[in-house]
């Protein structure tokens, strides 16, 4: 069966659709019904169903043939290391963890924060917590203090699991410091701290509070534990969406509809086989992380990397511009997810850095977390060659792909820019502002009809009434879940997603999307990346601010932004023409490789950058400010 008819399937007959793929995993107790929709839009799959993530994810692989396989492989080239944890050594590792966690008088329905660098053991943590029906908050390694003690008031934890330190490309963070901070900032007081010691960063455990990881196990006389049978609306996690503004969503994601959604989409959507090594490159603190490195590709039995590193940084901390290529072809990896950013960067470099390294197993680079755009994808399609480049997109709030090409099922021809067609269950439409669909190729805000598909959020934690206000009240009168991002849809078909509805600059009147100026600029040979955003203009109201990074050895001089800005003109219109184009030599990014706009736009208005903890490398952002500070004397 093709995608059409599955897709069809999957909007007519929900129930039927993921009540047969479901039957592939372990329940304690069946189903009464597939899809409970009587309290919408709280849509509750196999509803009266008990299972465990944790032991579909570990405890049905561990024995037999299945034992020996890899479940983790952890990669870290800067430190040179490199470990494998078998299916049966994960068994044995998650079970001890549970046991601790069970010493510490840890009971279902308590919250995990959990504070780790890239690492074997913050899986493990993870998988622990879903064990016995804990629900865990991992915050990206590298969060403020400030951010940490938001989500400690939040989710009120019983324990925090953090890391001496961390070390990415050489540089060093204090994580028991910030986690000692975020402490004592929070109004809600953790009772126990336990601490992983890397032997990065030396500390002074506080009495009374701090424990220490190793210890701990050692000493803990629980060594097994037994899954415990989860209903299906049991929470799994909650995972903190950032936002740019107010205080951060927790989305809370369930049990049964998840695993479901994960399980199938591995393959159906990835293409996975079951002899897979699937590369995730994101931190496991965003949702690709828990997604695709913790749960996704364990419940499909495969082989996982946990990815401890940047893009460009190889051996002791050494630029390597094809360190990711090089760690793909060692551990033979045939499915890879990662972001279009982090493309962009690797594009101002040689393309033989890549080139060089054997891919001959790698089947498919999967590209979310931003528009990715045709220069981009035509670059990584012209250097991969023989590999398919699919373009996916998806949410915080979703839990896995809203829009992919399915090529588990069907393989269907690629459009540049184009994350291709709805996935499983996902009733897209785009509307205008009251809700009516537009026509093929106008822009308008992407929406999805209910029932929101199995995986996507339940709600947000401890505030139903936001989750409504905020994704189900926004179009009035409408029943229908709002992404937050503009979209159109053409004639055949394909959506294309032009991002954030509130990234528009008003030129004089005229709306112009910020993505449109950046898919052109990126088209220029020069040009390795860039960003546009709108700035005060005393006429206009507002106009394009161009921060142009370029590729190598390529001069920034008059000539060449006379070229960039014809090319703007001739390409859009003369509304477009921006105030003002900068060359700098990067563009400050978080470690998951999306670039902060909220900073840059803040620099360009004079206001208070706030909180750049998340910011990869903070030079980046003072070399904005110097480049951007003339304009606004």
């Amino acid at each position: 069966m093709g995608y059409s008819e599955l897709y069809k399937k999957s909007i007519e007959e929900p129930e039927v659709f993921w009540g047969e793929i479901a039957e592939n995993l372990h329940w304690y107790k069946k189903w009464d019904k597939v899809l409970d929709s009587s309290n919408p839009p709280f849509y509750r799959w196999f509803a009266g169903a008990e299972t465990n993530i944790c032991y579909n994810a570990v405890d049905r692989w561990a024995t037999g043939d299945h034992a020996k396989r890899s479940a983790f492989i952890y990669e870290n080239p800067v430190d040179e290391v490199s470990t494998s944890v078998s299916y049966e050594d994960l068994f044995k590792q998650v079970n001890e963890v549970a046991g601790l966690y069970q010493h510490l008088g840890l009971k279902k329905g308590d919250r995990v924060i959990i504070y780790l660098p890239m690492s074997i053991e913050a899986c493990v943590a993870a998988l622990a917590c879903t064990r016995i029906g804990l629900i865990h908050s991992i915050i990206f390694a590298g969060f403020s203090k400030e951010s940490i003690a938001v989500r400690i008031d939040d989710a009120k934890p019983k324990l925090i699991i953090c890391a001496d330190g961390s070390k990415r490309a050489g540089k060093v963070t204090d994580l028991k410091s910030i986690i000692n901070d975020a402490v004592d900032i929070a109004s809600f007081k953790v009772p126990k701290v336990l601490v992983v010691d890397f032997k990065i960063k030396s500390y002074i455990p506080i009495n009374d509070r701090d424990l220490d990881w190793k210890s701990e196990l050692a000493s803990c006389p629980i060594k097994k534990v037994d899954c415990t049978s989860l209903k299906s609306d049991d929470p799994s996690y909650i995972l903190y969406t950032s936002g740019t503004t107010g205080k951060p969503k927790g989305a809370l994601r369930d049990t049964a509809g998840y695993m479901v959604a994960l399980y199938y989409s591995i393959f159906s959507l990835y293409g996975c086989k079951d002899d897979s090594v699937y590369f995730a490159t994101s931190d496991i603190g965003w949702v690709v992380g828990h997604s695709y490195t913790i749960y996704g590709p364990l419940i499909a039995g495969l082989t996982s990397i946990i990815y401890d590193g940047t893009p460009i940084h190889g051996k002791g901390g050494e630029q390597n511009t094809g360190i990711w290529f090089e760690t793909m072809a060692k551990v033979k990896a045939d499915v890879v997810f990662s972001s279009p950013t982090a493309f962009r960067v690797l594009r101002k470099y040689p393309e033989e850095n890549i080139t060089k390294h054997d891919l001959s197993k790698l089947r498919y680079l999967f590209l979310a977390g931003e528009p990715l755009d045709p220069p981009t994808y035509n670059w990584v399609k012209d250097v991969l060659k023989g590999i398919d480049i699919v373009d996916n997109y998806w949410q915080t709030e979703t839990g896995w792909p809203v829009l992919c090409n399915p090529v588990g099922v069907d393989n269907l021809p690629i459009k540049a820019g184009s994350p291709s067609f709805p996935t499983w269950t996902w009733n897209l439409e785009v509307v205008d502002e009251e809700g009516n669909r537009v026509n093929p190729d106008v822009k308008g805000f992407l929406v999805a009809h209910p029932p929101t598909p199995p995986g996507f959020m339940m709600t947000v934690y401890g505030d139903d009434q936001r989750f409504i206000d905020t994704y189900w009240k926004v179009i009035p009168g409408k029943d229908m879940y709002y992404t937050g991002d503009y979209a159109i849809v053409d004639p055949d078909g394909y959506y294309y997603v032009l991002g954030r509805a509130d990234e528009v600059i008003k030129v004089a009147s005229h709306r112009l999307g910020t993505r449109e100026i950046e898919e052109l600029l990126n088209s220029h040979p020069a040009v390795a990346e860039n960003m546009v955003i709108g700035i005060i203009d005393e006429v206009k109201g507002q106009a394009p601010l161009v921060l142009v990074v370029l590729k190598e050895d390529i001069v920034f001089n008059d000539e060449l932004k006379k070229e960039m800005r014809l090319l703007i003109r001739e390409g859009i219109g003369p509304i477009a023409t921006p105030k003002e184009i900068l060359n700098v030599s990067r563009l400050p990014k978080t470690r998951s490789g999306k670039v902060m706009r909220r900073i840059i736009k803040s620099i360009a208005e004079g206001k208070n950058i706030g909180d750049i903890s998340t910011i990869e490398d903070g030079a980046s952002v003072e070399e904005v400010r110097k480049a951007i500070e003339p304009l606004l004397k």
